[in-house]
């Protein structure tokens, strides 16, 4: 790598940077097709929710006792911006670190080194890097948290190494292993809420894990190296973002930007033609295949497709070994959401975050029974993809053999391509999808997308497939820097259902800025405006807890939104309102509540400056658990 400056891209403007996408030639019939829409989607855009659901508009003018009524469904008083570098919650609440980048997960290990970082003989044994999607278990009497560590910052972890690169495989084991998943055992105290050092729970998880292919990709010749001859053995899982929790106790890891790892110094090795689609290029943010022959593509050329899975994990077994599911498909995994259909159907639905990619959902051919054989409930069933009509309905279309015209070992493999084939609707970056508890309906975070409807050399940008990013009623804005939330309706009250009507929840934006759509939808204002909405998740009252990742610079189109934030939104009325902000930097993302719901655990990811310890001290990831002060429920 000769850029250090690489290393701070997000991951599309790297994946662009390194693999520019194609432009669309038929420009003018793209322009046709998107001006015809022109009326819809402003009416959409300023109205979205209200428009669709006529419920902000019905709050806005309600008598002041429904509005109060309204009111009462956030338990905390709306906090302003910030731009500091620590967290803020509403009075009456408080914070406390939980768990530290670095911090021991065992005894006899060291904490953090703030100069030299980890070492190399601790670094499988702490606390992982850049904490992200989370979930909490019961084991008998016990508390886990697993929780996914996405990357690491090479800097930091190699803090001697000239802009933090490699020097050696033991350079490149460090950062393997600060990476991946923690599992761990937390308890309550007189000084709040502590790791469990020792306990027998407590593992992490890492790039050179032992781990097992399942469901039709395994076996595969697509999958198969010379280390695991029968494609069924593989090691490691990679840029772990969001998760999921199955109803049988088991931890959903999701592999996201997996393409980041692999590559070759081999100049005159050409990459097969599948990579494009995923971003698979020859140079690397880690500089793994510099020491390491398994990232070498050169020499093993299936090795990456051997990534870019849901990974299920037991946390109750600290011995187990974990299963890339095969059957939810290979792309660039944000979350997957896991519901139960109505005939006890497995039901997942899962975004590939980049964009212009899609949105997907995959339903089990057997029927959950507690207590039951889980083993094939993921690996039998059919993936589906979803197409958005512009008159507030969409199915979801099947990825086979009949409708992909591909083999169905491909499709798994090469799940973005069959995704194309069958004419899904492009996205604006799909993250977390989230379920509602007390409603048969699902949400996905439209993070942002600045190539929708945007020309280069009077050509309109397109994903990596080359569809083309034209506006459509879901994704109805140019340049899309601020993001939307998409909800559906499952037809018949059913999440296996083929068929679905949708709305848009909300439209982020800045109301003080602009005037147009891209001040937001009617429930978006001055106190409460937002850019990238990306985590998301559902208490157990059916508040919609959501966590941006985006522009923090409190300037131009962001002025006023300050620093990264946590938000609380009501179903029912569309009410939306700011509960948390972040460190300078930092990122919010993860989040799950302890057993009795009078904790809340947040991820704090990547804050600029010296967070949580304070000044002279290394930036740590860290999840913080919130409480009321009054130890009242709160999730």
């Amino acid at each position: 790598m000769t850029d250090t400056n690489k290393n701070h891209l997000s991951w599309d403007e790297w994946d662009e940077l390194q693999n520019p996408p194609p432009a669309v030639t038929d420009f003018d019939l793209v322009v046709e097709r998107a001006v015809s829409r022109r009326g819809f989607l402003g009416i959409l855009a300023m109205g979205s929710a209200a428009a669709a659901m006529g419920t902000v508009g019905n709050l806005l003018n309600s008598t002041s006792a429904q509005a109060q009524e309204a009111a009462s469904r956030f338990p905390f008083k709306p906090i302003a911006i910030a731009t500091d570098n620590t967290v803020h919650v509403p009075e009456g609440y408080s914070w406390q670190p939980l768990a530290k980048w670095g911090q021991p997960l065992f005894s006899g290990v060291a904490d953090i080194d703030p100069v030299n970082g980890v070492s190399l003989e601790a670094s499988d044994k702490v606390f992982g890097e850049n904490t992200d999607g989370m979930e909490l278990f019961m084991v008998g009497n016990s508390q886990l948290i697993a929780v996914n560590h996405e990357y690491v910052n090479n800097e930091t972890n190699l803090p001697h190494n000239e802009k933090g690169m490699p020097k050696s495989l033991d350079d490149v084991k460090i950062l393997q292993h600060m990476q991946g998943v923690t599992v761990m055992e937390v308890t309550e105290g007189e000084n709040g809420w502590q790791i469990v050092v020792d306990s027998k729970f407590n593992r992490r998880i890492h790039h050179n894990t032992p781990m097992r292919l399942s469901g039709p990709a395994a076996g595969s010749d697509l999958v198969k190296t010379a280390a695991d001859p029968a494609g069924i053995d593989c090691l490691g899982t990679f840029n772990n973002c969001g998760a999921g929790k199955t109803p049988w106790g088991t931890y959903l890891t999701c592999e996201e930007n997996f393409n980041g790892y692999f590559g070759t110094t081999t100049a005159d090795f050409k990459l097969p033609d599948d990579y494009k689609r995923y971003g698979i290029v020859a140079e690397t943010r880690y500089g793994y295949e510099l020491f390491d022959e398994r990232f070498d593509v050169s020499k093993n050329p299936n090795e990456p497709r051997r990534a870019g899975y849901v990974v299920e994990i037991d946390p109750s077994d600290a011995s187990s070994t974990p299963i890339k599911r095969t059957a939810l498909g290979r792309i660039k995994h944000e979350n997957a959401a896991v519901v139960e259909a109505r005939d006890g159907r497995v039901v997942v639905y899962m975004g590939d975050d980049e964009r212009g990619e899609f949105l997907y959902k995959y339903v089990s051919n057997g029927i959950y029974v507690p207590g039951g054989d889980t083993s094939k409930l993921l690996d039998e069933g059919t993936l589906y993809v979803a197409k958005f009509s512009d008159e507030g309905t969409g199915e979801w279309l099947a990825l086979t053999p009949e409708t992909t015209g591909m083999k169905l070992d491909e499709i798994y493999v090469f799940t973005r391509q069959a995704a194309s084939k069958v004419g899904a609707t492009t996205m604006d970056r799909p993250e977390w999808v989230a379920t509602n508890p007390v409603a048969i309906e699902a949400y996905c975070c439209l993070t942002n997308n600045s190539n929708r409807a945007v020309l280069k050399d009077g050509k309109m940008k397109t994903n990596a497939g080359g569809d083309v990013l034209e506006l459509n009623a879901v994704n109805p804005r140019e340049a899309n820097e601020y993001g939307q939330i998409v909800r559906w309706y499952p037809e018949n009250n059913d999440h296996a259902d083929g068929k679905f009507k949708w709305d848009l929840f909300l439209m982020a934006g800045n109301p003080v800025v602009h005037k147009d759509a891209y001040a937001g939808s009617s429930n978006i204002n001055e106190g409460n405006m937002f850019n990238s909405p990306d985590g998301m998740m559902f208490d157990s009252t059916g508040l919609l807890w959501i966590q941006t990742d985006g522009e923090d610079s409190n300037e131009g189109d962001y002025a006023g939104q300050g620093n990264n934030q946590m938000l609380a939104g009501d179903p029912v009325t569309g009410r939306i309102e700011r509960f948390l902000t972040a460190p300078k930097g930092a990122e919010v993302t993860g989040q799950t509540w302890s057993a009795d719901k009078r904790t809340h655990f947040v991820g704090i990811q990547h804050p600029d400056a010296p967070f949580p310890d304070g000044e002279g001290k290394l930036p740590r990831s860290t999840i913080i658990a919130i409480k009321k002060d009054d130890n009242a429920r709160i999730g």
